[in-house]
């Protein structure tokens, strides 16, 4: 696919037919995964591709209840949208649903682990929650993602299965220092699967030189 196209039609696809995916493709996405690019090149992170049966289907059951303490707070955002909004939202939350009864059907589920000790995490030292060392670990994730977008496989990210850290772990033979940052269900969309998104646009996203100043803003000088 066009690059620009891939990204603008890349939608959370939670519902996955069990149809296998073909080793030849699977290896393709696999790959674009290993191209992202990594702090110092440490590629300190790896992918276990998961397609054992009973593995994907004790992976679901840690999944499950996490799932299902989430929606009540969804039911309570939704009161909140309006009508038209909340009809998309309903929809995503339906497809969780699915996922959350039916991620054992998925042919893969891609699982990926990072070793932080060839991680830099440069904001470890401020008062605030540490984020950066997930530039080592996610741009792989969205590689992953837009690889799969090109081949017509549905995926989406997801970390509920983090707060089960220890026994997907134990489950997945995990060593001790390496711990979990995503996990990615990976197939063929039930029904069309991708589509066009819907985010907030550049005029909000994104700034001027300051924050808040509208990037359409040029009321300042600029730097060459």
């Amino acid at each position: 696919m066009e690059l620009y196209d891939a990204m603008s039609t890349q939608r959370a696809v939670r519902r996955l037919r069990p149809d296998p995916v073909p080793q030849d493709v699977l290896d393709r996405v696999l790959r674009a995964a290993t191209w992202a690019p990594t702090g110092g090149n440490h590629q300190s992170w790896r992918i276990i591709a998961v397609r054992d049966a009973a593995l994907k289907q004790s992976l679901e059951d840690l999944y499950r209840p996490h799932w299902q303490s989430y929606i009540p707070g969804y039911e309570a955002h939704l009161q909140k949208m309006s009508p038209n909004a909340a009809a998309q939202s309903r929809r995503a939350l339906d497809a969780g649903t699915y996922l959350a009864t039916h991620m054992h059907e998925a042919p893969v589920i891609c699982v990926f682990v990072f070793n932080p000790s060839h991680i830099t995490f440069t904001d470890a030292g401020l008062d605030r929650q540490s984020v950066v060392g997930g530039g080592s670990i996610y741009p792989a994730v969205q590689n992953l993602l837009l690889a799969a977008r090109n081949e017509g496989l549905g995926c989406v990210l997801t970390t509920l299965l983090c707060m089960e850290e220890a026994k997907v772990k134990t489950l997945l033979d995990i060593p001790h220092d390496w711990f979990t940052a995503a996990h990615v269900p990976l197939g063929y969309p039930v029904g069309g699967g991708h589509g066009p998104i819907s985010r907030r646009d550049t005029g909000h996203m994104v700034y001027n030189n300051q924050f808040g100043n509208q990037f359409g803003n040029l009321g300042g000088a600029s730097s060459a």
